[in-house]
């Protein structure tokens, strides 16, 4: 029997400490998502991309795609074949190497003329940012339920 509430408060705690070490979403262009006349460099210039983390571009896909480029074709905002594109206007790529990343739109003249292109670098190491309040206070929820239940199994 002792065996068994050890075993329910190893899970349990797992899944809570799994759930704090969560990887991010970052909406590219946040609001604006992935458009015309944005400043990419500046929306990703204090935000640290980690291993894990996913990137979301939200656009109109009659507009826009995504290209993963290296750096000199996105120097030179030169595509590789059309059907490497992502195009389903809500493209979620996860950052599974460190290292920098290269993204622009290939329609028309949108990367040249109008700067819809994207470079991060993604690291592995350093401490995870701080969870946003609606993380922690749906946290905190679990964290309660949680508790309440080994209270419960020890009593």
């Amino acid at each position: 029997m002792a065996f068994s509430r050890i075993a329910l408060f190893l899970a349990i705690s797992t899944v809570l400490l799994s759930s704090v070490a969560m990887a991010t979403d970052y909406n590219v262009g946040d609001q604006s998502g992935w458009t015309l006349d944005f400043n990419y460099t500046q929306w990703a210039q204090d935000k640290v991309f980690r291993v894990g983390d996913n990137l979301v571009f939200n656009y109109n896909n009659s507009r826009h795609n995504v290209f993963k480029l290296n750096a000199t074709q996105f120097q030179n905002c030169s595509f590789p074949p059309s059907n490497n594109s992502l195009s389903t206007g809500n493209d979620v790529i996860q950052l599974k190497l460190e290292g920098k990343k290269w993204y622009a739109c290939g329609v028309a003249n949108h990367c040249s003329d109008h700067q819809m292109k994207l470079v991060i670098n993604v690291v592995t190491e350093g401490p995870a940012p701080a969870p946003s309040s609606a993380v922690v206070s749906s946290l905190s929820g679990v964290l309660m339920a949680a508790l309440v239940a080994i209270s419960a199994i020890f009593a």
